[in-house]
C-alpha cells in the first residue's frame, strides 16, 4: 500500500469479502471508477486513491469498519474513531496500546493483540483464536495499519527492528519493501517488534488534532507524512533532535520552521497549544521518563530538567501533574511491577 498503485488482487479480495456481506461488486465498481475489465487482468493495478475510495465505499454499504474481514464480528462505523478517543490522553505510547487492545477485546475478534515486553524489546503480537478467510491478508494490513497509527500518535515514523509474519510471502515482497526494516515469512508468530524505547515516548498528538485526523484517517494511515503531523510534533522533534534537555529562543524555532514569529504563534494557537506549553509538556515528559528510572535521585533529575533547585522542580512537577515527583514515581514504579 505504499507504493502510487495496488495490485488488483487486493480489490478482488475487498469485493470478495463485502460480497459475503451482500454487496454488488459492478456498484462497488461503478462508484470508485474502476473498470470492471481489470479484474481479468493479474497483473493490473489500480491508483491508492481509487482503493481508498472502494475502501471506504465498501465500510459504507456494509456499515462495518473491517470491511467483511471480521469473520462474523462487524466493527460499526465510528468504532475506529471510539478506538482513537480511548488512547489520545495516554501518557506514553506504551499505554496507549495496552488501551487500544482492551478497547478491541470487547469485540471478541478472531485476531486479538499481545504486548509483550523484555528489557530491549517490545513486540505487539497478533494470535489467531479461530480460522480466519484471507488470514495473512488481514494480518497483512492489520500490521501496516498499526505501524501507521502508532507512528501517527508520536509523531514520528516507528522504525521497527523487525516484522515477523507466520505465512509464506504473498507478492515479491512488495509488501515488506514497505517497512524501514527487515520483514521475516514464515516465523512461529505474527508479531511487530519494537525497541523498547518507543514505549516511553510521549504522544505528540491531542484531541484537536485527533478531530482533523480522523476526517480523512484511511488517508493518512495509507498515505499520511507521519513526520508532518503537527507543528507540535515538529517543534518536539526540533528541540529533541538538536537541544537535548535545553531549549532554544522561540525565534530559532521560527527560523528552523522558516515561519515568521507571528505565523507560528497563529499556526499554534490553531492546533490549541504554545510553545510555552510545549516545552512545558516536553519537561514534564522527559521528567516522567527520568522518574521510571531508579537509579536516579529526584535532585538529578531536577538537575537534568535544567532547574537549579529541586524545590523548583517539585513546584513545576506538581503544577504538571497535581503530584510531587516522589509520589509520581512510587505510583509509576508500582504499576511496571
Amino acid at each position: 500500500m505504499s507504493g502510487n498503485n495496488i495490485p488488483i488482487n487486493q480489490v478482488l479480495l475487498l469485493l470478495e469479502a463485502a460480497k459475503r456481506s451482500g454487496v454488488s461488486s459492478e456498484e462497488l465498481l461503478g462508484e470508485c471508477g474502476i473498470d470492471a475489465m481489470l479484474l481479468r487482468s493479474p497483473d493490473a493495478r489500480v491508483s491508492k486513491r481509487q482503493m481508498i475510495q472502494l475502501m471506504l465505499a465498501v465500510m459504507h454499504r456494509t456499515e462495518d469498519e473491517f470491511m467483511g474481514f471480521g469473520e462474523g464480528r462487524v466493527s460499526k462505523p465510528g468504532t475506529f474513531s471510539m478506538m482513537a478517543h480511548a488512547v489520545i490522553n495516554c501518557a506514553t505510547l506504551e499505554k496507549a496500546i495496552r488501551r487500544g487492545i482492551k478497547f478491541y477485546e470487547l469485540f471478541e475478534l478472531a485476531i486479538v493483540g499481545r504486548l509483550i515486553q523484555t528489557q530491549d524489546e517490545a513486540c505487539i503480537r497478533f494470535i489467531s483464536h479461530r480460522e480466519v478467510s484471507f488470514r495473512p491478508y488481514v494480518l497483512e494490513a492489520v500490521v501496516f495499519l498499526t505501524v501507521r497509527f502508532l507512528s501517527w500518535l508520536i509523531g514520528q515514523q516507528i522504525v521497527p527492528k523487525r516484522i515477523n509474519l507466520d505465512f509464506p510471502t504473498l507478492d515479491d515482497g512488495e509488501y515488506a519493501s514497505q517497512f524501514p526494516c527487515q520483514v521475516h515469512y514464515k516465523q512461529l508468530h505474527c508479531e511487530i517488534v519494537l525497541d523498547s524505547r518507543y514505549m516511553q515516548m510521549p504522544l505528540v498528538q491531542n484531541a484537536l488534532s485527533l478531530s482533523k485526523f480522523l476526517r480523512s484517517s484511511l488517508e493518512e494511515l495509507m498515505d499520511g507524512d507521519i513526520q508532518n503531523a503537527s507543528l507540535n510534533a515538529q517543534i518536539r522533534s526540533i528541540i529533541s533532535k538538536e537541544f537535548g534537555n535545553n531549549f532554544p529562543d522561540f525565534s530559532v524555532v521560527c527560523d528552523k520552521l522558516a515561519m515568521t514569529p507571528q505565523t507560528l504563534r497563529r499556526r499554534l494557537k490553531d492546533e490549541n497549544t504554545s510553545y510555552q506549553e510545549i516545552k512545558d509538556s516536553i519537561r514534564k515528559d522527559a521528567s516522567i521518563y527520568y522518574l521510571s528510572k531508579p537509579e536516579l535521585t529526584i535532585d538529578e533529575i531536577a538537575l537534568l530538567m535544567g532547574f537549579s533547585e529541586a524545590s523548583s522542580f517539585h513546584r513545576a512537577f506538581k503544577k504538571w501533574t497535581g503530584k510531587t515527583p516522589s509520589a509520581y514515581r512510587q505510583e509509576l514504579l508500582a504499576s511496571h511491577n
